[in-house]
């Protein structure tokens, strides 16, 4: 327990603060018992987004979506619990980058990466929930069934992009500077995987990761940018839904939040600790049987 204060107090510092709010609720057995499970969605849910700089969307919205729920209740659910699991891994990839990677050419263009996507994610963001508050066109009106037939097309064309990608994995040199096309391409892929992003919780992310690989980079640079880059745009998010729609599920957000928590902070360990390749083959997969399930039945 010492060693755990010194080296993370922070994290402790959580902990102790989450038991202490569970403790002091009035009907602490009966969320224990209703939604104590939701701590291993949470978890699944995180090492999948942070190991591959997806959102963790792809886990939460399928899930949500067999559950019940709303479409909007869906979404505002799913960001809320990225906002406790993208965040610890978006902290626990930049220490890893300041501590490991800080001089390494490979990493030197973190910066610019995030300078230039993540206020184009958050503005694509911001777009969209203008347009839903504004009533001018309603994205999650058309109920769940639209949700998850678009979220299944989605995932689809995202696993092919990743399956792509693949064969890229293999370099042992990789590019170490951003060109004037990729700061432009940066840009609209932030704006466009932003406004995805508000509309199905998950897209920025990968979007730019696999772009990063296609171009080049080195892949666990590309990762920990798309974590960093989801941590920025889930927070750019979740005010709208806090706030306006009033449609987070919050005894959800209390076990499967910390679960995303612990799962955002290994995930980092997953991603060093199996092939570039395989990780990539498992998501793509994954994506791939996700998106599937959310297309209709021709029977």
């Amino acid at each position: 327990m010492k060693t755990l204060l010194v080296r993370h107090p922070v994290r402790l510092l959580l902990l102790v603060s989450w038991i202490a709010l569970l403790i002091a609720l009035p009907n602490t057995a009966e969320l224990l018992n209703g939604y104590g499970g939701f701590s291993a969605l949470g978890i699944t849910g995180a090492i999948f987004a942070n190991a591959t700089g997806a959102g963790g969307g792809v886990v939460f919205v399928p899930f949500f979506n067999h559950l019940g729920f709303s479409a909007i209740t869906i979404v505002a659910t799913s960001f809320a619990i990225q906002c406790c699991g993208m965040t610890a891994g978006a902290v626990t990839w930049f220490r890893f980058y300041r501590q490991h990677h800080r001089h390494d050419g490979d990493w030197g263009q973190m910066g610019r990466v995030l300078a230039f996507s993540v206020p184009s994610s958050i503005l694509g963001i911001w777009t969209v929930q203008i347009v839903e508050y504004q009533q001018w066109f309603s994205l999650h009106g058309d109920g769940v069934e639209a949700l998850h037939l678009w979220f299944g097309i989605f995932s689809i064309l995202l696993a092919i992009a990743i399956y792509g990608s693949i064969p890229l994995l293999k370099r042992t040199e990789f590019n170490q500077l951003l060109e004037r096309t990729d700061l432009l391409a940066l840009g609209l892929i932030g704006y466009c995987g932003g406004a995805i992003t508000a509309w199905l919780s998950v897209g920025v992310g990968e979007l730019v990761a696999v772009y990063l690989i296609m171009r080049g980079f080195n892949v666990t640079f590309a990762i920990a940018c798309a974590v960093i880059l989801s941590a920025f745009s889930v927070w750019g998010a979740i005010g709208y839904h806090g706030f306006i729609t009033d449609a987070i599920y919050w005894p959800v957000v209390l076990f499967a939040g910390a679960g995303a928590v612990i799962g955002g902070i290994i995930a980092k360990r997953v991603v060093l600790l199996f092939s570039p390749t395989h990780l990539k083959v498992f998501f793509a997969s994954w994506v791939l049987l996700l998106g599937m399930s959310g297309l209709p039945s021709i029977a």
